[in-house]
Formats: structure tokens, C-alpha cells, sequence
């Protein structure tokens, strides 16, 4: 493409030369000079109507501000419908979590309505809720979060110290699966053959047979003992002894530290003994008591326990 320039008075000329490309970029540049002036202008009529109050600028104003409020609301309706959605599931599992923590506070002993009644509603489905409604829910979640939470704590501390106490008492069966051959109380003496207090229970068991400690403590006395033989006495705090006698070997000090169920010597025949077995005792302020007593209270706890456990478990739905 060839333009020509020339004055006028024709007295001077000048021809430009325009290839495809020069052409398509100045079209480019005419339109884009176009577009930013019309622009212009249709916001200066447009801002100048709208303050000035022109009819027509006023109605076109309205009609895009009204329009922008719908969706806005729209946008923001959605939203509170996602976050209504959102709270009720949150509101389900917390009952969920409300109705665990009452079962479980009743394996600790404690009451939830000694921590704080409880407080809050339900989001009512189907309705419109605001933003209003939203911020109430969430702040009485809230509430009842931090009185689970603290139902929660005292029920671990409670637990806790449950645990601790039943750790040390002598509920544990000293050997495994150990049959009683003589029980606490008077009999005659198998040596003597004298009317005698036996002051413990007898477990028969072949030599090497371990022993486990009853509950834990610390060892208090570890040495030979003209009738006991090798003999340990553990030391379970509030007055409470456990001994065992007659071992063959013994793998615990005094002063150690010493766990539930943790083997401590193994059974022998040594004392004052007609055969092997452990000669076990539980003494309360030094009186030794029927360790019978201590033993069947363990396993009625556990079974006690087992059930507690058991009915607090939330049943499987059934198959369809």
C-alpha cells in the first residue's frame, strides 16, 4: 500500500510506503486510540450524569447497582448455606463426642453436670439463617468445646490415678496360671503336723518357674531366710507388703524399682520347704491378710472393667 502527502499548494509531495504488517500494527494502534478515547468519554458522561442526576444515567445506575447487590447477596447466601451445612456436622459429631465423654465419665466416677450444665441449640435446617444465627452457633460450640475439654482432663486425671492405684495394690497372680495348693488360714503343718496359721498361699510349681511381682513397688528386703528362704518383700506404699519365699534364684535388690507382672526371682525349694513352690503373703501394717482377698479383687476389677468397657462401646449397625 503507497500514500501521498503533499501540501497545499501541491508544491511538495511525499509518498509512504505501507507493507501487510505495517498496515495490520497501525490498524492496531487506531483501534486501541479508539477504544481508550471512548472509554474516556463514556466515564465522564457516566460519573458526571450520576452526579448530576441525569434521568437516563440514573436508571442505567441503578439497574447495574441492583444488579451487583443481587449477586452479591446470591454470592453471600451460597456461602452462609455451605456454612449452615458445615456447622450441623460439626454440631452432630459434637454430640457424638458429648454422648462418648458421658459414658467414659462413668468408668472415672465423675459426673459432666459437676463441671458445668450444658448449654447450646440445634441449627434448624430448611430455614435462612444469618450471619447472626451463624456467629451464635459457633460461639455455643465453642462453650461446649472448652466444658468437653475440661470434662476430658479431669476424667484423664481421674483415670490416671485409678490406674496408678490398681498398679499398686496385689491383684496380680504372683506365678501364671499357678494353682493354690494351701490356702491362708489354719491347717496342719506339713512338717510338724501341728495345727499352724498359714499366713499366705502356697503356688506348686516346678523349679525355675518364674515369680511376678503383685503389683508395683520397691523392693524393701532381699535375703535368705532360715524358714522363707530366698526371700523378697516388696513395699507397695499405704502399709502394704507383698513377700515371696522359697525361691531357687533371685533377680531383684533392695531398693530396686520394680513394675507389675515383672519377674523377680524364680521358684525354688529352699527354707523351710517340702517341695517347690511360692509361699506368697500380703501384710497390711505388718499383719499378714489373706493375699485370696487381694488376688480376687483384681479379677473382679477387670471383669468389672471389661463390662463398663464393653457397654460404653457404640454398637455396629447391622449389616442390610
Amino acid at each position: 500500500m503507497q500514500l501521498i502527502i503533499t501540501d497545499a499548494w501541491l508544491a511538495k509531495s511525499r509518498a509512504i510506503h505501507l507493507s501487510g504488517t505495517k498496515l495490520v500494527l497501525a490498524a492496531m494502534g487506531a483501534s486501541l486510540i479508539l477504544m481508550l478515547l471512548a472509554a474516556g468519554i463514556y466515564q465522564w458522561v457516566f460519573l458526571k450524569g450520576a452526579r448530576e442526576g441525569w434521568p437516563v444515567v440514573g436508571t442505567m445506575l441503578r439497574v447495574v447497582v441492583k444488579d451487583e447487590f443481587a449477586q452479591r447477596d446470591r454470592f453471600m447466601r451460597e456461602n452462609l448455606d455451605v456454612l449452615a451445612r458445615k456447622l450441623g456436622e460439626m454440631q452432630a459429631k459434637m454430640t457424638q463426642l458429648e454422648s462418648l465423654g458421658d459414658r467414659v465419665s462413668g468408668l472415672a466416677g465423675i459426673k459432666p453436670s459437676d463441671i458445668k450444665p450444658g448449654q447450646g441449640g440445634a441449627l434448624m435446617p430448611g430455614q435462612p439463617l444469618s450471619m447472626q444465627d451463624l456467629q451464635t452457633t459457633l460461639a455455643g460450640l465453642d462453650r461446649l468445646a472448652d466444658q468437653r475439654t475440661d470434662l476430658m482432663t479431669m476424667m484423664e486425671s481421674r483415670l490416671f490415678e485409678q490406674k496408678i492405684s490398681n498398679m499398686m495394690v496385689p491383684t496380680e497372680p504372683p506365678v501364671a496360671g499357678g494353682i493354690v495348693s494351701s490356702l491362708f488360714g489354719w491347717r496342719i503343718d506339713p512338717i510338724t503336723g501341728h495345727s499352724a496359721l498359714h499366713t499366705g498361699l502356697d503356688f506348686p510349681a516346678s523349679v525355675g518357674t518364674p515369680i511376678l511381682a503383685a503389683a508395683g513397688g520397691v523392693v524393701v528386703t532381699q535375703e535368705f531366710h532360715p524358714e522363707y528362704g530366698n526371700m523378697i518383700e516388696i513395699d507397695h506404699g499405704n502399709d502394704l507388703v507383698s513377700r515371696y519365699a522359697h525361691a531357687s534364684k533371685v533377680l531383684v535388690k533392695k531398693g530396686d524399682l520394680i513394675r507389675r507382672g515383672q519377674k523377680i526371682a524364680e521358684v525354688g525349694t529352699t527354707g523351710r520347704s517340702t517341695g517347690a513352690h511360692l509361699h506368697f503373703e500380703v501384710l497390711v501394717l505388718g499383719i499378714p491378710q489373706d493375699p485370696q482377698k487381694f488376688l480376687a479383687a483384681g479379677q473382679n476389677l477387670a471383669t468389672h472393667q471389661l463390662a463398663k468397657l464393653t457397654a460404653a462401646a457404640p454398637a455396629r449397625p447391622s449389616r442390610p
